[in-house]
């Protein structure tokens, strides 16, 4: 379900093209009036634009940004990087992503695999690693599979994520939920998360087969399994397992957690909260039940004032006009909008 605002009735694609043209213009670019036209289209009207802006001016139009990300132009890296991610066909995007996760080691790279393997539907899977395939002259089950920066066996359960294509009905097996939630619960007791039946079911079940599995686990142990495998299973892989449980089933909460960690401590994780935020605009970001929902649910109404705040105040590169338009308005407000702080503000 979109969240993004459009205009009724909304310009052409040439119409938004000429505006964006002159928008580019000069050394300074007018910030308003990119965010007020990009960020106020579908993924599809953004495609149009662009086809458009092509066809009219001989030149894509992120070739135009990528060169004003290269000069600043006065207006941050972050912000282009990110106008860059959100004007991209959301299949292009996860695959531009993805290619530049799997180069490092670190586990908000790896997370970026989970979510896109995890989250994504079937088809929309198959689309990033076609168009994987068509950017980088490889397939992205390769290029996982031959980084340095990842391990097995994490390795062996990254491949397998990536290259599944789950059943996408509603149908569910109650025996197999049965026999699986087992297998799962001695896995867990007995510290082998890695066992093949375990990587298996994760990366080849459908998600309403994982529910049913889930929900069956936690009638038995009497524990969530994703509680479970937190706190008897500390290792790498463990964490990575436990997001993509959550990412397959309860994507709203793994994203939640995401914007937390992003923005708690010193500096923000600009690149991690952009990716959320532009990812998911367009899903369940403000949706009842959606992330922002999650949010809301995960903090008591005095930290939830000022998380949400600081998420208006941090999502990356897009600016207060953009983070206005893709996160609903905090508890409270600041006693001017002049007065927002660019350093973050502690818990």
């Amino acid at each position: 379900m979109s969240t993004v605002a459009v205009p009724s009735p909304p310009p052409t694609a040439s119409e938004d093209a000429e505006s964006l043209r002159k928008a580019l213009q000069g050394w300074r670019a007018d910030k308003a009036a990119l965010i007020g036209i990009l960020c106020r289209r579908t993924a599809a009207q953004r495609a149009a634009i662009r086809r458009a802006y092509a066809f009219l001016y001989r030149e894509p139009l992120l070739n135009c940004f990528r060169y004003k990300l290269s000069r600043h132009h006065l207006l941050s890296v972050d912000f282009w990087k990110a106008l860059i991610l959100w004007t991209m066909d959301p299949a292009e995007r996860d695959a531009n992503l993805v290619h530049e996760a799997v180069k490092k080691k670190d586990e908000n790279n790896i997370l970026v695999l989970i979510e896109v393997s995890c989250t994504s539907t079937p088809d929309h899977l198959m689309a990033v690693r076609n168009i994987y395939h068509k950017l980088f002259s490889c397939s992205i089950e390769e290029d996982v599979a031959s980084s340095p920066a990842l391990q097995e066996p994490l390795k062996k359960m990254l491949v397998s994520l990536v290259s599944s294509y789950r059943y996408a009905g509603d149908h569910v097996d109650m025996d197999v939920a049965k026999l699986e939630a087992a297998q799962l619960s001695e896995a867990i007791r007995e510290k082998q998360l890695h066992r093949n039946e375990v990587v298996r079911i994760i990366s080849t079940r459908s998600k309403s087969q994982l529910r049913a599995t889930f929900q069956k686990y936690k009638e038995d142990q009497g524990t969530d399994i994703a509680e479970d495998i937190n706190s008897r299973c500390g290792s790498q892989f463990g964490r990575m397992l436990k997001s993509a449980v959550w990412c397959l089933i309860s994507p709203e909460k793994h994203f939640a957690q995401v914007i937390r960690y992003s923005i708690l401590g010193l500096g923000t994780y600009e690149d991690m909260l952009t990716r959320v935020i532009v990812s998911r605009a367009e899903i369940d970001m403000k949706q009842k039940g959606g992330v922002q929902g999650e949010v809301q649910e995960r903090h008591d109404h005095r930290r939830r004032r000022r998380h949400l705040f600081r998420v208006q105040e941090h999502v990356a590169g897009l600016g207060r006009e953009r983070r206005l338009k893709s996160v609903p308005p905090p508890v409270y407000a600041p006693p001017s909008p002049l007065s927002v702080r660019k350093k973050n503000v502690s818990s």
